[in-house]
């Protein structure tokens, strides 16, 4: 959020000692990391971590070669695993909840052992995040678990459909996100922030990523809003968005 909000800004402060950039906490949609990096010249490291981790898993470490849209490799005394539902690792190149073991991992929550159980059943914690891994090793969040869509039976993940919407001139910011229907389940939707002077329809944004994705994957309902809550870190909070009455 707040790389997209300086590479909106008109300023054109002297940003020439800036040598470094970290990114965390949410996903960095590719187009925001190049625009910032064309801009500010100056490189945008992305990881990944949670709080439940103290709080680094992975990053594009400065010493090694960086990938866009990759959280990168584990740091030092981590592991990671890319388990399915039955907590067998999946298939090289396949989709996988990203587990976690290291001496940076909780040793529980206070007082909730159950939910400790929960979210530590085996000595790996289990990060709600759902992930795949290149021919290098790199890591690549695809969406949150509980943020996945299934349309019709279709696995649909918002992360890419935002990412295509974030390559349109006209958007700011967008959040893709379920909402109920009666015959399909759920149906994809997005809420879209137009960036400062900027002009575009819901139905060119939703043409626009018709062209570019999977027919079950686009957007059947799209609209604009002025801004997006956000948590106190910058996230988008998606539960908190409100859906237009018709």
């Amino acid at each position: 959020t707040m790389y997209a909000a300086l590479l909106q800004h008109p300023s054109d402060a002297d940003v020439s000692t800036l040598r470094m950039c970290i990114s965390g906490g949410a996903s960095l949609p590719v187009e925001i990391l190049h625009g910032f990096e064309r801009r500010f010249g100056c490189p945008v490291l992305e990881g990944f971590g949670m709080s439940e981790t103290s709080p680094v898993v992975t990053f594009n470490h400065p010493d090694r070669p960086r990938k866009a849209g990759s959280i990168g490799t584990p740091i030092r005394d981590v592991e990671v695993r890319l388990l399915d539902d039955e907590g067998q690792d999946v298939t090289p190149g396949e989709i996988g909840e990203l587990a976690v073991r290291g001496p940076n991992v909780m040793k529980g929550y206070w007082n909730r052992p159950e939910e400790t159980a929960a979210a530590v059943p085996d000595g790996w914690l289990r990060s709600g995040d759902l992930a795949r891994a290149d021919e290098d090793g790199y890591l690549y969040i695809v969406d949150r678990k509980k943020d996945m869509i299934i349309r019709g039976g279709y696995n649909v993940y918002p992360r890419e459909i935002e990412e295509v919407l974030h390559e349109h001139p006209a958007v700011a910011l967008a959040a893709v996100l379920g909402v109920p229907h009666a015959e399909l389940g759920e149906e994809v939707a997005a809420a879209v922030v137009l960036r400062p002077a900027a002009r575009a329809t819901p139905e060119e944004l939703r043409e626009y990523v018709k062209e570019r994705m999977a027919a079950y994957k686009y957007p059947r309902r799209v609209w604009l809003v002025d801004a997006l809550p956000l948590g106190p870190s910058g996230k988008i909070l998606k539960r908190e968005i409100v859906l237009p009455a018709e």
